[in-house]
C-alpha cells in the first residue's frame, strides 16, 4: 500500500514537474518568437547602433558665381573633431584614465581656443561620439593631428579617443563684397539670408553616410565592415551680378554715405532696363558672410556700453539684423519726385498731355483745403511738360495727376507692378503701402502724384524707369541667370521675357526725351561726360516719421539715371536715407548716380563722344608742387583728382611732369622727383587703333599723360596718329598729344 502510495506521489510530481516544464518552455518560446518576430526590427535596430558606427557625410553645397563666372560663394573642405570617451575608462585604469582626460583637454583646448573645463567636461561622457568643434580649417586639423602622433603623446594612445570627421565650411573669398545679395549660412550649413536662404533646395546635395563596425568600447574594430554613401554636392548658381560692378556700386556708395554723415544706410543698384538682370546692388553697411554675427566696431561699442544683460543681448540681435537687411528689397520709402516719371508716362499715354502741354505754378496750389506747395519760392509761371519735369515742380504734376483722375491713376499703377512685390529672386521683399482706389481721394490723388504719401520700394522705383525707357515693358528683377550642375551644365535658366507691356514705344520715346531734358537742365549734377544721359532726382520727406518724433529734418534723396538714353541699357538707382546736412537728391545723390555710371559704362563697352565743352572741362590745371614736401604735394593733387607717382626716396619735390599750368584729363598722372633720385623714363605705347577709353587705360599703365586732338565727338572714334613715336622713351608723367578719326570716314586721313 506504502509503495502504491509512493508511485502515484512519483507520477504526480513527473506530471506537475512536466507541466511546469512546459509552462517555462512555452513562456520562453513564446517570448523568444516576440523578440524575434514582432520586436526583431526593433532589437537589430539597437544592436546596429552598438555594432555600427553610422555618420552622416555632408554635402558640398552648389557654389555661387557672378556673371563671368567668378567665385562669389563656395564650399571648403573643414573638419570636425571629435571625442570617444567611453573608451577612456574601459581601456585604462583610473590614474591613466584620468591622465588621458587631462590631456586631451589641454591640447584641444590651446588649439581650438576653447576653455580647459569644457573640453574635460566632454571627455566625461559616457558616449562613443561627442563633437568638441566643427568647421575648423586645414591649418587647425594639422595641428590637432600633430598633437596626436606627438612623442609626448605617444604612450597616451590618443588616436584611439580624438577623431577628425571630414565636413565642408562656407567661403566667401571677396569678404564683404555683395554680402547682403549673398547672404550666409549657419552652423549647420542651411542658408539664413540672401541667395543662400531663397535658393536653399538648389544649393543643398543630398549628404553622404560612412557606416562602420565598432567593438564595445566605440572604437572602430580592424578589418572592418565599411559602406559608404558618396555625398552628392548641390547645384550651383550663376548671377546676374558683375563683381566689378558691384564693387563701382559699393565703393561710390560707401563715399556718400561717409560724406553726407547717412544716417539709416543707403543703397545703389545697377539693373538692365530690357532684362531685369540685376547688375550691382549694394547697401551701405554690409556685412562679412564669413563672420556674419560679428558686428561693426561702431555697433559693438553701443552693446559694449549697454548694462543691462536682457537689453544688450536684444541690441545684439536688433544690429545684427540691421547690417542683414538688404535696404533696396525690404524696406519702403516715400519715393518723392522721381515717381514723377510715373505719372507723365500714365498722362502721355493717355494722351491728357504732350511736351507742349502747359502748365502754370504759382509757389501754392490749394487742394480741398490742402495747401500744396513748390520748391521754389514764388513758382514757376508758366512752364511746358519738359520744363515742369526738369523744375520738378509739385503744382504742375497735381494738375497732371488731377487730369489722370482716380481709376487711370490706380489702373496704372497697378500695372506697373506697384500693388505686389516684384517677386525677385531674394527673401524678405518688402510689400508696398498705397492707396486703393476706393480710398484715392482728391488729396490723396495730388500727394501721390508727385511721390508722397505712399510707400514702394526702391526695387519698385527702378522698374518704374526700367518700363518708362525700355519701350514700355515691364521686367522681372532677378538676380539668378542659370542654375548649373557639378559639371557646369545648365539645368535651368532663368526667363528674362517681360511681364507685359503698359506703355507704348512712342510714349517710351517721349519719356526718354523728357528724362535727357531733366538732366542736361534741372539735374546738372548727373551728367556724365562723353554719355547722353537721362535721370530724375528725388527728395522725400518721411512724413510719418516726422509726425512721431517731431523731427523735421528728415528726408530721403533719391536719383535714378538711364544710359545711353537713345538706346537704354542700365539704370541705376541711388537712394540715401537721412542724410544729417544737404539732402536734395539733386545735390547728394545724382552725383553717386553720375560716378557710378562714369566707370560702368565704359565698363560696358560704350565709348565716350566728348564735345568740346566736355574735353575743356575733363582737363585738370596742374598746380605746382615743386618746393612742396612729397605728403602737401600728394594732397593737392587728390584734391584736384589727379593720380601721382614718386620717384626717389627724398621728403621734398624737386620736379614735377607734366609741368605746372599744364592741362591733363581727370585721373592723370604727376610724378613727383624727390631731392633722392634720379629720372624715370618710360616707353611710349603704341595708341593707333585704341578708343578714347582704352587710350587713357594705356596711358595710365605707362605713367603718361594724353592730350586729345582731331575728332571726339563721334562714334567709331579712333587714334590715328600720336604726337610721339610708339617705342620712345621719354620721361615718366610726360605728356602725349593723340589724334582721333571717326573710323566710319575711310575717305580721309590727316597727315
Amino acid at each position: 500500500m506504502e509503495k502504491s502510495f509512493g508511485k502515484k506521489m512519483t507520477r504526480r510530481l513527473v506530471f506537475v514537474t512536466s507541466i511546469l516544464i512546459f509552462a517555462l518552455l512555452s513562456v520562453t518560446f513564446g517570448r523568444l518568437a516576440y523578440i524575434m518576430l514582432v520586436k526583431g526590427d526593433y532589437y537589430q535596430s539597437l544592436a546596429s547602433k552598438q555594432q555600427l558606427y553610422d555618420n552622416l557625410v555632408t554635402a558640398p553645397r552648389g557654389d555661387i558665381y557672378d556673371r563671368n563666372m567668378k567665385l562669389l560663394a563656395t564650399s571648403a573642405t573643414a573638419w570636425t573633431v571629435y571625442l570617444t570617451p567611453n573608451g577612456i575608462d574601459t581601456q585604462n585604469d583610473e590614474g591613466k584614465a584620468e591622465t588621458v582626460r587631462k590631456a586631451i583637454a589641454s591640447g584641444l583646448s590651446e588649439i581650438l581656443e576653447l576653455e580647459y573645463d569644457d573640453v574635460y567636461a566632454k571627455t566625461k561622457k559616457s558616449t562613443y561620439y561627442v563633437i568638441v568643434k566643427q568647421k575648423i580649417d586645414k591649418e587647425v586639423a594639422d595641428r590637432v593631428r600633430e598633437f596626436l602622433s606627438s612623442e609626448a603623446n605617444k604612450d597616451l594612445q590618443l588616436t584611439q579617443y580624438i577623431g577628425l570627421d571630414e565636413t565642408t565650411k562656407r567661403y566667401y573669398p571677396n569678404d564683404t563684397l555683395a554680402s547682403e545679395v549673398l547672404g550666409f549660412v549657419g552652423a549647420d550649413e542651411q542658408g539664413l539670408a540672401g541667395l543662400e536662404q531663397y535658393y536653399e533646395n538648389e544649393l543643398t546635395g543630398v549628404a553622404g553616410r560612412v557606416v562602420a563596425a565598432k567593438n564595445a568600447r566605440g572604437t572602430d574594430m580592424p578589418f572592418t565592415y565599411k559602406k559608404i554613401e558618396e555625398a552628392q554636392p548641390g547645384h550651383s548658381l550663376v548671377t546676374t551680378v558683375d563683381s566689378y560692378i558691384q564693387h563701382v556700386c559699393e565703393k561710390y556708395l560707401d563715399q556718400a554715405i561717409e560724406v553726407n554723415q547717412i544716417k539709416e544706410r543707403g543703397a545703389a543698384v545697377v539693373m538692365n532696363v530690357k532684362t531685369g538682370e540685376i547688375y550691382g546692388m549694394a547697401v551701405s553697411g554690409d556685412f562679412n558672410p564669413n563672420e556674419p554675427f560679428t558686428l561693426s566696431a561702431e555697433d559693438q561699442e553701443k552693446v559694449d556700453a549697454e548694462t543691462d544683460e536682457e537689453k544688450k543681448e536684444q541690441l545684439r540681435k536688433d544690429l545684427l539684423n540691421r547690417q542683414w537687411r538688404n535696404k533696396a528689397v525690404s524696406d519702403t520709402y516715400e519715393p518723392g519726385s522721381v515717381f514723377k516719371i510715373f505719372t507723365a508716362a500714365t498722362a502721355l499715354e493717355e494722351n491728357l498731355v504732350d511736351v507742349n502741354s502747359s502748365f502754370s505754378c504759382n509757389y501754392v496750389v490749394n487742394v480741398a483745403g490742402q495747401n500744396y506747395h513748390c520748391w521754389k519760392n514764388g513758382g514757376h509761371g508758366v512752364q511746358n511738360l519738359k520744363q515742369a519735369i526738369a523744375n520738378s515742380c509739385n503744382p504742375a504734376f497735381i494738375s497732371i495727376g488731377q487730369k489722370i483722375g482716380v481709376h487711370s491713376f490706380y489702373k496704372y499703377f497697378k500695372a506697373f507692378g506697384l500693388t505686389q512685390p516684384t517677386g525677385i529672386d531674394l527673401p524678405g521683399e518688402a510689400t508696398s503701402f498705397y492707396h486703393t482706389e476706393d480710398r484715392l481721394g482728391i488729396i490723396e490723388l495730388s500727394s501721390s502724384s508727385f511721390g508722397q504719401t505712399f510707400n514702394i520700394t526702391p526695387l519698385q522705383t527702378l522698374s518704374i524707369a526700367a518700363a518708362a525707357v525700355n519701350g514700355g515693358y515691364l521686367v522681372q528683377p532677378h538676380i539668378v541667370s542659370r542654375i548649373i550642375g557639378a559639371d557646369k551644365k545648365v539645368i535651368r535658366t532663368i526667363s528674362t521675357e517681360p511681364k507685359r507691356q503698359i506703355i507704348s514705344e512712342s510714349t517710351s520715346a517721349t519719356m526718354r526725351e523728357l528724362l535727357e531734358f531733366v538732366v542736361q537742365n534741372g539735374a546738372k549734377n548727373a551728367i556724365v561726360p562723353g554719355y547722353r544721359v537721362g535721370g530724375k532726382t528725388g527728395t522725400s520727406q518721411k512724413v510719418s516719421q516726422i509726425e512721431q518724433t517731431g523731427n523735421t529734418h528728415l528726408y530721403i534723396a533719391s536719383y535714378v539715371g538711364i544710359a545711353p538714353i537713345d538706346n537704354p541699357e542700365i539704370a541705376v538707382l541711388i537712394m540715401l536715407d537721412e542724410p544729417q546736412g544737404a539732402y536734395y537728391g539733386g545735390t547728394i545723390a545724382a552725383p553717386v548716380g553720375a560716378q557710378i555710371m562714369g566707370e560702368v559704362l565704359p565698363y560696358l563697352g560704350y565709348e565716350p563722344q566728348y564735345s568740346d565743352d566736355e574735353i575743356a572741362r575733363l582737363a585738370v590745371l596742374v598746380p605746382d608742387v615743386t618746393k612742396n614736401t612729397v605728403n602737401e604735394a600728394q594732397a593737392t593733387l587728390s584734391t584736384k583728382g589727379l593720380n601721382y607717382r614718386i620717384v626717389g626716396e627724398g621728403e621734398n619735390v624737386i620736379r614735377q611732369l607734366p609741368e605746372s599750368g599744364s592741362r591733363v584729363y581727370k585721373n592723370g598722372t604727376v610724378v613727383l622727383y624727390t631731392e633722392k633720385g634720379g629720372n624715370e623714363t618710360v616707353k611710349v605705347p603704341d595708341f593707333t587703333g585704341a578708343t578714347i577709353t582704352s587710350a587713357n587705360r594705356l596711358a595710365a599703365d605707362a605713367g603718361l599723360n594724353v592730350a586729345f586732338a582731331g575728332n571726339t565727338q563721334s562714334a567709331g572714334l579712333k587714334v590715328v596718329r600720336q604726337s610721339v613715336a610708339a617705342g620712345t622713351s621719354v620721361n615718366a608723367g610726360s605728356v602725349v598729344t593723340i589724334y582721333f578719326l571717326d573710323e566710319s570716314n575711310v575717305d580721309y586721313v590727316e597727315e
